[in-house]
């Protein structure tokens, strides 16, 4: 396969307040450029609103709206029905919300937005927990690690639950198009969004979105993280169009995930019996994700495909 090109337009510009090694920067980087600049992003209370907006100044070469931390469904609604109302067709709107925004406190307003078939993007941008107000624990926080409202310590070892299967519930929804990426790995990050961009309908774009002082990393390491990441199986790469799954990141053999659960402190309490349970959680979720994608013939989940959007 031919070695797809970035594009060269950067409409996210320097200046901006993320920290050193932030991965959600680069997803936004990515992102536009894949998306062009007839893109409107609705952000959130979230790291991003941070990260670009302090009055009255702006890090993106695209209109930008903020909205209150549970609305980004609702919002991206809104701002395409505005947008079809003044006969701006060629306008592509685009949520783009942490995992507690959207997993969490956004969910009921997402589902709404896929119910409604509304014409748009919406981005979640996941590193596993509310970073902007101090590293609580959200849905999408895995098992076993540490926030500070999950603490380590002689009665608490880290989240007890599991994290929440954002995808899984989207797709009961039956979108246009949804798909996972990783900033880590640029082309297959571009050309998904570049597939999102082409499609009517919802669609929905999980991003792995590693974060240097909430999960206790060096900031250089954040490539070599999210790479790791999708390697060990934790967070694969696939995306699912018309019912039909298709992994993007295909490996003849998963690496250990221990080598990814103890490059970050959040993890460092975990023991070998914990790191062999959360290998055999990984190991079963990969093996049900390539049987999916096996089954080309079958949608999934398996029910009708996609109505066309009204």
């Amino acid at each position: 396969m031919a070695r797809l090109t970035i594009p060269a337009p950067e409409l996210m510009h320097s200046g901006h307040a993320a920290c050193p090694g932030c991965a959600p920067a680069l997803a936004m980087r990515l992102l536009l450029k894949a998306l062009g600049p007839s893109t409107i992003v609705s952000v959130p209370a979230c790291c991003w609103t941070v990260i670009a907006t302090p009055y009255p100044t702006t890090a993106l070469g695209v209109p930008m709206l903020d909205n209150p931390i549970e609305a980004t469904g609702a919002s991206i609604s809104g701002l395409r029905a505005a947008a079809d109302a003044l006969g701006l067709s060629d306008v592509r709107i685009v949520g783009f919300a942490g995992d507690g925004g959207t997993s969490d406190i956004g969910l009921q307003s997402l589902s709404g937005m896929l119910e409604r078939r509304t014409d748009a993007i919406y981005v979640m941008y996941d590193n596993e927990a509310y970073m902007n107000t101090g590293v609580q624990r959200s849905g999408s926080s895995p098992k076993g690690a540490w926030t500070t409202t999950t603490p380590v310590g002689e009665r608490s070892h880290g989240k007890a639950e599991p994290k929440k299967d954002i995808l899984g519930i989207v797709l009961a929804h039956r979108p246009t198009y949804a798909a996972t990426l990783n900033p880590s790995f640029p082309e297959d990050f571009v050309r998904k969004a570049e597939r999102a961009r082409d499609l009517r309908g919802p669609r929905f774009l999980h991003v792995f979105a590693p974060c240097p002082p909430g999960w206790k990393y060096s900031s250089e390491q954040t490539i070599a993280i999210g790479r790791l990441a999708t390697d060990t199986g934790v967070f694969p790469l696939y995306e699912v169009e018309e019912g039909t799954c298709r992994i993007t990141r295909t490996m003849n053999a998963l690496k250990p995930v221990a080598e990814y659960l103890r490059a970050q402190g959040r993890f460092a309490h975990l023991n070998d019996t914990d790191i062999a349970e959360v290998q055999a959680e990984v190991q079963r979720s990969w093996d049900r994700l390539r049987a999916l994608a096996r089954s080309a013939e079958r949608p999934w989940p398996p029910t009708l495909s996609p109505p066309t959007p009204a």
